[in-house]
């Protein structure tokens, strides 16, 4: 149960940085219903790799499970870049939104204590001092929550 605590306070946290750059980024898109949502679900996507975080618990993920292990290579630039120039070809409408969630989730996954392997499949790994749950990721938990105010406020008030 402990362990569920700890993923799902990262969760928020990619939360609060998904909705953060989707209201940074929605003046300058067209498709504004959908730009939001597909940033929020792209910044929780790496996760489907895990059976412990929120999204990978769902049953469709246990496949894909077998064969990933979590921040293996789903965890990568590589992974990102790839769907990203996927969606960019057959769907143009989702490549940004989706490269903004799903980057940024590498990006602050980086700077966990487990980290990425950023360019997978090379074995280059990258990583830094925050816990997730810690209390450096309730502070940028709650610092990327004051800025979704401040932007909301901004574009709708």
């Amino acid at each position: 149960m402990f362990l569920f605590f700890l993923f799902r306070m990262i969760k928020k946290t990619h939360i609060a940085i998904g909705v953060a750059l989707a209201l940074y980024f929605i003046l300058h898109v067209q498709h504004k219903l959908l730009f939001i949502p597909i940033v929020i679900i792209s910044s929780l996507l790496p996760d489907v790799d895990s059976a412990f975080s929120s999204i990978g618990r769902k049953k469709i993920f246990l496949p894909l499970q077998a064969f990933t292990t979590h921040r293996g290579a789903l965890h990568s630039y590589t992974v990102c870049i790839i769907l990203s120039l996927f969606f960019a070809f057959y769907l143009p409408i989702f490549a940004l939104p989706f490269f903004l969630g799903y980057s940024f989730h590498l990006f602050a996954d980086s700077f966990t204590i487990n980290g990425i392997r950023p360019f997978w499949p090379l074995k280059y790994s990258t990583s830094g001092r925050v816990r997730t749950g810690g209390i450096a990721d309730r502070t940028i938990f709650m610092t990327f929550s004051v800025i979704d105010v401040v932007l909301f406020m901004l574009l709708f008030v």
